[in-house]
């Protein structure tokens, strides 16, 4: 029997690591499956396999993209990505749908938004059901980048809602962060948010095509200005402004030009090592916050009374920081 045709949890480590150092890409789709797992013995295989594949990962470039929805995020990567593919890389995309809180399910259409990447075959398109965590990131696309490093992709683009906090939880754990903004009716800074701004390496002004070329060139002049008042988060970059066309290739060989032109300038000044540094930490402190959270579920005595102190506290009656102390000497913390 096939390795493949085996159930994701019968496959062992072993051909798991060779498959996706050869880059099978059933092998590789079945880890990733293992890491958004809610199963426990899945999440310890998953475990395993990361482990092993530690060694092949870290040499991508790591781009993150944002935007609010409608921004054109999706046509942006489809024509990016095929121009990456045209200069010999392997493309990786992984992007966060939105989750419904009240009936847990997702758009999950980005193969059908990216037509033209989802046909190569040096390109992988994964979405991901965001599972209503913070912002619409999921708790596993650290892991997933993780695996199509190791699976040899070169570019790994990550691609969030535009909703949240979401932007903050993936400018953590890539290269550069790309802010994609639209032009407006003459009020474009009123949208801008300080906090996003402040994290971006780099803003591009989306739609920049046919008779609105002219408003996108303003709204980027604007954008410069204004982001003379806030503070780069790196000492050796200021983020550039620009203008692009997704769906006309206008300006995307320019925005990947800058992309490299920051590793660059920033690993000549040790800032990119220092980077890669911090987000493996900020990933072992959000999986010891995840696993504290599943161990705290698991709890029996925490699992009875956990429904009446969420009574409580809905009533009125417990003070939520009570709540938690209660919960805490339960768990003998």
């Amino acid at each position: 029997m096939a390795v493949t045709a085996l159930p994701a949890h019968k496959i062992s480590v072993a051909d798991y690591v060779s498959g996706i150092a050869s880059g099978d890409r059933a092998l590789l789709a079945r880890a990733i499956t293992l890491v958004e797992s809610s199963n426990p013995d899945h999440g310890r295989l998953a475990q395993q396999v990361l482990q092993e594949l530690l060694p092949k990962t870290g040499n991508a470039v790591r781009l993150g993209i944002t935007g609010v929805p409608g921004v054109g995020k999706s046509t942006t990567i489809d024509q990016l990505g095929m121009n990456l593919l045209a200069e010999g890389h392997l493309v990786a995309v992984l992007a966060i749908d939105p989750t419904s809180k009240r009936s847990g399910g997702s758009i999950l259409g980005d193969k059908t938004r990216m037509s033209s990447l989802a046909q190569e075959k040096n390109a992988f398109i994964r979405p991901s059901p965001s599972s209503g965590t913070l912002g619409g990131v999921t708790r596993r696309t650290r892991e997933t980048m993780a695996l199509v490093e190791a699976a040899g992709f070169d570019v790994v683009i990550v691609e969030t809602v535009g909703v949240g906090q979401s932007e903050v939880a993936v400018a953590d754990m890539v290269d550069f962060f790309l802010v994609l903004l639209l032009s407006g009716g003459g009020d474009d800074l009123q949208g801008i948010k300080k906090g996003i701004i402040e994290l971006a390496d780099m803003i591009a002004i989306n739609k920049a095509d046919g008779d609105n070329i002219r408003r996108a060139e303003s709204a980027a002049a604007e954008y410069k200005n204004a982001l003379q008042i806030f503070t780069p988060h790196g000492a050796s970059w200021f983020p550039p402004v620009l203008t692009v066309s997704g769906r006309d290739n206008r300006g995307l060989k320019e925005l990947w030009a800058k992309v490299l032109d920051h590793r660059k300038t920033m690993t000549a000044t040790g800032e990119f090592e220092t980077r890669r540094q911090s987000q493996a930490v900020s990933w072992m402190r959000d999986m010891l916050e995840d696993r504290l959270m599943g161990a705290l579920r698991a709890n029996p005595s925490v699992a009875a009374e956990l429904p009446k102190i969420e009574q409580s506290v809905r009533n009125g009656t417990l003070l939520p920081t009570l709540a938690v102390e209660r919960i805490m000497m339960m768990m003998g913390i």
